[in-house]
């Protein structure tokens, strides 16, 4: 099975004031391509820190990130925006919507920073937004929408430059039960359909339960891998 993305004694130290605080300390993980991945682990554990290092959002004080097996730990912060650009999408757990522009017009957002053309951006935008169950809320913006709404055009957005890698965190920490299973739901079937790469930061078991295999953290380091039947 291919290998998407590997970490390789992966530190990040954050600095406040004098005091130094290593957010993972000699981390190692494989995703690979169309594995379903949740990373769970105590608050303080390094969760959102090694989704940012998988996603060249955080740049690792040592170590080595690889991507399609090319490091990116140690590249400029523009050619980490192309990267993210073209190979990852990014799911969060408050939407990050922007409030100004509708649902087409935050899918479609994406692919401006790509150069995509006008019309085949609102095209594809269109096409997501019907995948995910809102073609009749195209013209809608953000404070219109319920949450599970919110996340559904967040989730279409993250397709929108059709990347190799998902990246979700907490993506259903701001919704009811339902709802989120509702959100997860849609995920997995995205994932299968798009055959995307899927990982996903939870602290919830149920959802964790879900995925292919496990990555359980503690102290900033990956102290196993389970897999679904497992567990």
């Amino acid at each position: 099975m291919k290998k998407v993305i590997e970490l390789r004694d992966v530190w990040k130290v954050y600095q406040i004031g004098e005091v130094k605080y290593p957010a993972l300390r000699g981390a190692n993980l494989d995703i690979y391509e169309g594995d379903f991945l949740a990373i769970i682990g105590p608050s303080g554990s390094g969760k959102s820190t090694i989704l940012n290092s998988v996603g060249a959002l955080d740049v690792p004080t040592k170590g080595q990130i690889f991507l399609d097996n090319n490091d990116i730990a140690h590249l400029t912060e523009s050619q980490l925006a192309q990267i993210r650009g073209r190979k990852i999408g990014f799911v969060f757990q408050s939407f990050n919507l922007i409030p100004s522009l509708n649902a087409l017009e935050n899918v479609a957002l994406p692919m401006t920073f790509q150069g995509i053309q006008v019309d085949k951006r609102i095209e594809r935008a269109k096409k997501l937004l019907g995948l995910v169950g809102l073609s009749h809320r195209l013209n809608n913006l953000p404070n219109q929408l319920s949450g599970g709404e919110s996340q559904r055009v967040a989730i279409a957005r993250a397709l929108a430059n059709n990347p190799e890698v998902i990246l979700a965190d907490e993506p259903t920490g701001n919704l009811d039960s339902k709802t989120g299973i509702e959100i997860l739901s849609l995920l997995k079937k995205l994932q299968k359909s798009e055959n995307k790469t899927l990982v996903i930061v939870t602290h919830d078991d149920k959802i964790a339960r879900q995925a292919d295999r496990i990555a359980h953290l503690n102290d900033g380091q990956v102290i196993k891998i389970t897999k679904n039947k497992e567990i």
